[in-house]
């Protein structure tokens, strides 16, 4: 029986051999055929030193099966989507561990129309189909392998998201952690009126300078360093398959990504009136004033990009976001791209001034803990159980749309388990008040850790 722990909730991700190889990967494919059953699939890779050979496997997998697949080549995870929409394929692969040590990989999936295959809309089958060793015969005609060279009109896609005539020369820092985010700066750098500052912007997929996850604070320090020996107007850094993208403001502060929610949100609802914006249940106070002030409908869902993307399908949402700094567009079949954002908040900030100053104010009047880990000795759901009793009788609201959420008059929180490992996240935010909310940050960790 395979080793099958690289199945986690919203794609596959393993350490190399052990829970993810060539074997495998074929076999994998084989089983997306058998719950997909498409005819013509993208198939991408990021810059990982096992993923082209895992793709090849991949395509051998699915032309096995009957399906032709695409080579669509080194790019990020958000080129296996929009090869999958711009072309109306019928699925899309990409070999990817995104921001996992260099010694792991995996892939995430699409069908029809860039909808992501999750553990509740297909992988769990797949899971068990290799479990059962019940995989399909071959083919009786095999399909066929080519390449699609997606670069153009990917590329026109993303500069058709701004106005490129309000556009300015801007000093910009581009960190994409040596992941691919750079070859797609690159492409498109001859078209923009930028100075790009380059720092670990080679594709290598040893990290030599790290794992490319921004989201770590010690993560940051190259970019804001960057920021502020350069003065740069803004920072911009990407974790490795470029699906999430980090800011940095001119002084070389690192801006939370729930502020830059409430700023897009803002954007989207100026060129959309009335629209509806879908955000999760982490920090939301921002993002609900906002959004309301503009005229828009917040939406809340739980975290996770394919709850998300079928939230933003639902109510037909104009823009999602997520403090962990995924965000979704309609424009681009309702998937998150870690591009799109950096171009239409450049474009803010050419027009109204620096960053610092669009999202200080929110800052002020909401300001927020980052998301704080902590490791577990036992279950998460006794610790969500014994806050709730704790909280419940104050509280205005509770909500459990993902994990707990718990509000006051003036300051709340979210405390949700880890799908993947044994930790809690916990969120914490005020009205107008850091102290408040610093104060009450340390209570909730004293009560978690007790």
């Amino acid at each position: 029986m395979p080793n099958l722990n690289a199945f986690k909730a919203y794609d596959i991700r393993g350490r190399i051999p052990d829970e993810i190889n060539e074997s495998l990967a074929y076999d994998i494919a084989r089983a997306f055929c058998s719950l997909v059953k498409p005819r013509r699939v993208a198939v991408g890779y990021d810059v990982r030193l096992t993923s082209p050979q895992l793709a090849a496997a991949v395509r051998h997998g699915l032309t096995d099966s009957g399906a032709d697949a695409l080579d669509i080549g080194l790019w990020g995870t958000e080129a296996a989507y929009f090869s999958t929409f711009a072309y109306e394929l019928d699925g899309g692969i990409m070999v990817t561990a995104s921001h996992n040590p260099s010694d792991y990989n995996g892939m995430k999936f699409v069908r029809e129309q860039a909808r992501p295959v999750s553990s509740d809309t297909g992988l769990n089958e797949m899971r068990d189909m290799l479990a059962a060793g019940r995989l399909p015969a071959k083919a009786a005609k095999p399909g066929s392998q080519s390449k699609l060279d997606i670069r153009a009109r990917y590329i026109e896609h993303l500069l058709g998201c701004v106005e490129r005539s309000k556009l300015r020369k801007l000093k910009v820092v581009v960190n994409p952690g040596n992941g691919g985010a750079g070859l797609v700066i690159d492409a498109l750098e001859p078209h923009l009126p930028f100075e790009f500052i380059k720092v670990n912007h080679q594709p290598d997929g040893t990290f030599p300078n790290g794992i490319p996850n921004p989201m770590l604070e010690e993560n940051r320090a190259a970019t804001a360093e960057a920021v502020r020996r350069s003065g740069a107007d803004v920072g911009l850094a990407w974790d490795g398959d470029y699906d999430r993208c980090f800011f940095f403001d001119e002084h070389g502060n690192f801006i939370e990504g729930y502020y830059l929610v409430g700023l897009l949100a803002e954007v989207f609802l100026k060129r959309e009136p009335g629209g509806r914006i879908v955000h999760d249940p982490r920090l939301t106070w921002n993002t609900i004033d906002i959004v309301r002030e503009h005229g828009g409908t917040p939406v809340l869902c739980r975290s996770g990009h394919a709850f998300i993307k079928q939230k933003m399908r639902e109510v037909d949402g104009i823009y999602g976001g997520e403090m962990s700094a995924h965000h979704y567009f309609r424009s681009f079949a309702y998937c998150d791209s870690g591009m799109i954002p950096w171009l239409v908040a450049l474009q803010v900030i050419a027009e109204r001034g620096p960053l610092s100053k669009l999202v200080g104010d929110r800052i002020r009047r909401f300001p927020a803990s980052g998301e704080i880990n902590r490791r577990l000795a036992g279950d998460a759901r006794s610790i969500l159980e014994r806050l709730e009793r704790h909280y419940a009788r104050a509280a205005l609201a509770l909500d459990h749309t993902d994990g707990l959420s718990v509000e006051f008059a003036d300051w709340r929180f979210n405390l949700r388990g880890s799908n993947t490992e044994p930790l809690v996240r916990l969120n914490v935010e005020s009205r107008g008040s850091e102290a408040l909310m610093r104060q009450k940050t340390e209570e909730l960790l004293k009560l978690i850790e007790a």
